[in-house]
């Protein structure tokens, strides 16, 4: 077959490979690299948008034009109106193309707590506690603190994905850090080391000031020794703009994937099993546009019920975010002004000679893990400090002038939703529902969240350097008004875009997948990315995805022995 005007790998019959992965984010990326790794696997890699060779997706400011807009990099959905946000619709943007989300996120690279993972296996997920996923993210990782060695006992310095420290940090978010611990808050110089707590700059899933994605990382490294998609490996064909329709099964066994390429339609078809890797969204959307799901909604739609689990789209969960934006009259900062049109024409040409500056920023260069309440056990709150100022979300919307800003999410979240078919069509935006803060714990966890980037903001570091809090003055200047904060939250509130759950992995009724991420009821059928998360780690969660992706392919590998 040829792709781009690349030779691809020839399956021993036309359109059959060992493995068909569907979606080539970044669990997908992983988890197909490391099957087709073996010696005689194919693989093929299906992805429906397109490749990622493009400067908006290297460029780390590139995050700008493609998070924030609906395109061909983003798909950009919006939820259903929320009741407790006022019936307000969130921006949900998903990364399409390859490196999914990875393409598009602000690349912080965090793991969690090691608390979320040992609960995963309390939860009857056994294998998935703490120290049986460590060892996959030092394997995943090639961090420049420890590069070439992988003797650290939390780090890797030999793995696909590059982990930088930032190449030159926003004077703004030295500030901030100094501004946390007068407010209390001590330094952390590693996030995933062997505490969370603390205030500190992010890592980033950097290399030499270029945005590291999961294809990158995984499909076309440059160490390659064939430059292409599939990063010379013979048995992986990377397929784009190859929009997945619908798994093909005969009597309860996965055997293919319906896609439609170049507008043919054509069935590729899998010898050993199908990997369903679309994320949060477009995972239970697949599998319920192919017969999986809850068989009222399924049969309601005109879909011949393959099986009936009920779980599918269920448990959809995010970090609900709120912001606090402070405008200052600095071009140190990203912002709408001929000034800083100015400021960022300069620093374009100094990104193109040294690949450092404004242009290298991930815009969230620092933040923080605390605790709401000292008496917790672990953080509940994460921080992330923005050097520029963050207007409302999605597509025309206004551009806002200079400041930073501070976003505060609560880490494990109580609100749930889901997620259901609008059709049948996967080429239509599913229907997302998260429920957003119908939990009142989750609405507390954001007003005890404005209060600490109000008193970070107080103090002497970022102070003196002036400007104005925006649409905060009914709070108090003590913050006494927690009904002004409630209506504040419910009118800005939005996620921090980490959703999950939706085919989640367990051993009840309501699991989509087992421990070994095989969809209940049906052979030859996984799911590998977030959706499999029983609960949303405590921070970022590309790390986490890729992590599983890591994982899957050596329980695909076991199983296929």
């Amino acid at each position: 077959m040829i792709h781009n005007g690349q030779k691809t790998p020839s399956p021993s019959s036309a359109g059959e490979f060992d493995y068909i992965v569907v979606g080539a984010g970044s669990a997908g990326c992983a988890v197909a690299s490391r099957l087709a790794g073996d010696e005689g696997v194919t693989v093929a890699l299906l992805e429906a948008g397109p490749h990622d060779h493009h400067y908006t997706v290297w460029t780390p400011i590139g995050i700008a034009k493609t998070a924030g807009h609906r395109g061909l990099r983003n798909y950009g959905y919006y939820s259903e109106p929320q009741s407790a946000m006022g019936g307000r619709r969130s921006w949900q943007p998903r990364g399409r193309g390859l490196g999914g989300s990875s393409s598009i996120n602000a690349m912080v690279y965090i793991r969690g707590h090691r608390r979320d993972y040992d609960h995963w296996a309390e939860l009857g997920c056994n294998g998935w506690g703490y120290e049986d996923v460590l060892p996959y993210f030092r394997r995943s990782e090639c961090n420049e603190r420890y590069a070439g060695r992988d003797d650290d006992p939390w780090h890797g310095g030999t793995g696909p994905l590059y982990v930088s420290d930032l190449r030159t940090p926003n004077p703004f978010s030295r500030r901030f850090l100094e501004a946390a611990q007068q407010a209390g808050v001590r330094l952390n110089p590693d996030f995933n080391g062997e505490t969370q707590e603390g205030a500190g700059l992010f890592q980033v899933t950097q290399h030499n000031g270029e945005r590291w994605n999961a294809a990158r990382a995984y499909l076309h490294r440059a160490d390659a020794s064939d430059a292409g998609l599939n990063g010379g490996r013979k048995g992986l064909a990377v397929l784009t703009d190859t929009q997945a329709l619908r798994i093909c099964f005969e009597g309860r066994r996965a055997v293919g994937v319906t896609v439609v390429r170049g507008g043919v339609e054509q069935t590729l078809r899998a010898r050993r099993e199908v990997i369903v890797s679309g994320g949060a969204y477009n995972s239970p959307q697949l599998l319920m546009a192919s017969g999986i799901g809850p068989a009222s909604h399924l049969r309601g739609l005109g879909i011949g019920v393959v099986h009936d689990l009920p779980g599918v789209g269920e448990n959809l969960h995010d970090h609900p975010d709120i912001v606090i934006n402070k405008q200052v009259d600095s071009t140190d900062l990203f912002g709408y002004s001929m000034r800083g049109f100015a400021r960022m024409f300069g620093e374009v040409l100094r990104y193109r000679r040294h690949r450092t500056g404004m242009v290298a920023s991930n815009i969230a260069e620092a933040g923080a893990f605390v605790k709401s309440h000292p008496d917790l056990a672990e953080p509940d709150l994460q921080l992330h400090f923005t050097a520029a100022m963050v207007g409302e979300r999605g597509e025309g919307k206004t551009k806002p002038p200079h400041g930073y800003s501070c976003h505060a999410c609560v880490l494990r979240p109580h609100s749930r939703g889901h997620v259901r078919l609008s059709s049948g069509d996967m080429r239509d935006a599913p229907i997302i529902d998260a429920r957003l803060l119908s939990d009142a714990r989750d609405m507390e966890g954001l007003v005890a969240g404005v209060k600490l980037i109000r008193r970070i903001f107080a103090q002497p570091a970022l102070a003196r350097e002036g400007g104005r809090e925006i649409a905060t003055e009914a709070f108090g200047a003590d913050n006494r008004n927690d009904d002004a904060i409630r209506t504040f939250v419910r009118t800005r509130a939005e996620t921090v875009f980490h959703p999950v759950g939706t085919c989640r992995m367990g051993v009840d009724e309501m699991a989509v997948v087992d421990p070994q991420l095989r969809v209940r009821g049906v052979a030859g059928l996984r799911v590998v990315d977030a959706s499999i998360m029983p609960t949303v780690p405590a921070g970022n969660t590309n790390a986490p995805a890729i992590m599983v992706g890591e994982k899957a392919a050596d329980m695909i590998r076991n199983d296929a022995r």
